[in-house]
């Protein structure tokens, strides 16, 4: 079930990106990034209400690495969307999931998770998806996106693990509750540090729908993630969740207009090879 699971926490989070596009639209991406935290934060206490859990569950152990992984999980969101600001879903998210090697080599260290020969060869049919997807067609003025892209894969590679070690012993909704209070903290301290919160007044009603939007399908996703991720080896959950690269990847193509020339479609292709290689030959 765990990888049910992760396949729905990635159409979720495929439904994240495209609202995010559409709630970046002329506004400042790191404020929009702590605004979505607060929407966020407010349904995964709605959910861990709902559930009727308690806070006893916390000790020093796992509310360190649950701090650590927030404060990863603010930084390549910040990351993300200042490189979503930037260009097209169709190439920033392909960079973002090429998190996933890092992550099987983590997991390797820390899990004692196999690197198995199906993993090592996904692996090589997600670069090649992602170079494909990325390859210039015509000149980029600012490469500056791509930085952000990586930066977003490193930071999300090292949260997952974090959070892995973080959901031992501890019930996923409190998990989620109190990283995502965590990656709030941090976010409104930057913008405030940068004095980015004067920008809040220029977000219009449309972009407060779709940050609105954004925040509940990233609740969603985290929520599935987390029971995939407390249930199944970070080593394959992490890899199928990256589905959400195809789910963004077709609705940038449907919603926003983004065109992908022949390149990239066999890039595209690639990358869904790589993670039903890990689905089947898990």
């Amino acid at each position: 079930m765990y990888i049910f699971y992760a396949i729905i926490a990635a159409f979720f989070s495929g439904l994240t990106t495209i609202f995010s596009k559409y709630g970046l639209n002329n506004t400042n991406s790191n404020v929009v990034t702590a605004i979505r935290t607060i929407i966020i934060f407010i349904f995964s206490f709605i959910i861990f209400l709902i559930f009727k859990n308690s806070f006893h569950e916390l000790n020093l152990n796992n509310s360190l690495f649950l701090i650590l992984s927030g404060i990863t999980t603010a930084l390549l969101w910040l990351f993300y969307f200042k490189a979503l600001s930037l260009s097209d879903i169709s190439k920033v998210t392909p960079v973002d999931k090429t998190s996933v090697i890092l992550t099987l080599i983590l997991s390797f260290i820390f899990f004692n998770e196999k690197i198995t020969i199906y993993k090592i060869f996904s692996i090589i049919f997600l670069i090649l998806g992602t170079y494909l997807m990325v390859k210039k067609t015509h000149k980029v003025k600012n490469n500056n996106w791509f930085i952000y892209a990586l930066l977003t894969a490193v930071f999300t590679s090292i949260s997952t693990i974090l959070a892995k070690l973080g959901l031992k012993d501890i019930n996923f909704y409190l998990a989620n509750l109190f990283r995502t209070f965590i990656v709030l903290i941090i976010t409104w301290i930057y913008i405030y540090l940068k004095k980015e919160y004067k920008d809040i007044k220029d977000i219009s009603l449309k972009n407060y729908i779709f940050i609105l939007l954004s925040g509940i399908s990233t609740t969603l996703s985290w929520i599935f993630y987390f029971i995939a991720l407390k249930e199944g080896d970070a080593s394959i959950v992490f890899p199928i969740e990256k589905l959400s690269a195809v789910f963004a990847i077709i609705g940038s193509v449907i919603f926003l207009k983004e065109r992908l020339n022949y390149k990239n479609v066999i890039g595209f292709i690639f990358i869904i090879i790589s993670v039903i290689i890990l689905a089947i030959f898990k």
